[in-house]
């Protein structure tokens, strides 16, 4: 177990899927003493994924069924709530992003300066050259993130990234149990903070796209995309009256009584 003493319950939680080769690598690189628990949920991905958490010492968690990457997610921060903790750090188990920036990603929320923490990988010079992420993928994201800082008024560098540290109040903030189950559920979530006016930065981070590695396919990245636009505009209604439960603070929350989300 990778404990730690500390006032804050840091979590690690790694929504996985067909995780078995590269499981164990990530996690042996999670820095000893920096991180209290970590949580595996296994989305139905039916190979060794959950037997290697269990024998990681992982708190490990099996859909029934596949629910979808941020179905999976939802299950994570669900359980991690549940079990206490106050901040929660999202590391996917495919060895994508590099476990040992997780005192450097968490450093702005436990001295806190920040809210949520975004790992970029397009703030270190060439970053996403280097670990040889997808062309396609270089520019959706610019483009994502051109988008998002246009229409939310954001100065984020990689809106696409899946690295990220949530204190406890934002997750028992937003809603998130409404985003997408699929791939837009991150990008929804920055919706839901700069909604919630949270305090968002960005830590740079590498990056390395391997054979293991999660990636989608370049359709379903349009899809994606679109699927974002949307959301958004969606959002610029809520802004202006046409209310949304999705960008409101979470029913019952201490703070709806004084914050609507706009």
């Amino acid at each position: 177990m990778k404990a730690m003493r500390d006032k804050k319950k840091i979590t690690v939680i790694m929504p996985a899927y067909k995780a078995e080769k590269t499981l164990e690598a990530t996690y042996k690189e999670i820095p000893e003493g920096r991180v209290n628990e970590v949580i595996l949920v296994d989305d139905y991905g039916k190979d060794k994924t959950a037997e290697i958490a269990r024998r990681l010492g992982i708190i490990t968690i099996v859909h029934e069924k596949n629910k979808g990457y941020g179905g999976n997610q939802k299950t994570c921060y669900t359980e991690a709530l549940k079990r206490g903790a106050d901040i929660v750090v999202m590391l996917h188990p495919d060895h994508q992003y590099d476990p040992t920036k997780i005192p450097e990603l968490i450093k702005p929320l436990m001295d806190e300066k920040a809210d949520i923490a975004y790992g970029s990988r397009m703030l270190p010079e060439k970053g996403a050259e280097k670990g040889r992420m997808p062309q396609y993928k270089q520019m959706g994201n610019r483009m994502l993130t051109f988008y998002y800082n246009i229409m939310l008024g954001t100065r984020l560098t990689d809106a696409a990234t899946g690295y990220i540290a949530y204190t406890r109040k934002v997750l028992e903030t937003v809603p998130f149990e409404m985003n997408s189950d699929g791939y837009t559920f991150d990008e929804e979530m920055i919706i839901q903070c700069v909604s919630n006016r949270f305090r968002l930065i960005e830590v740079p981070i590498p990056t390395k796209y391997e054979k293991e590695s999660h990636t989608i396919s370049f359709r379903k990245a349009i899809g994606y995309g679109g699927k974002l636009f949307l959301k958004v505009l969606r959002y610029k209604l809520h802004q202006i009256g046409i209310r949304s439960m999705q960008f409101s603070v979470r029913e019952n929350h201490p703070s709806s009584e004084f914050r609507d989300g706009s």
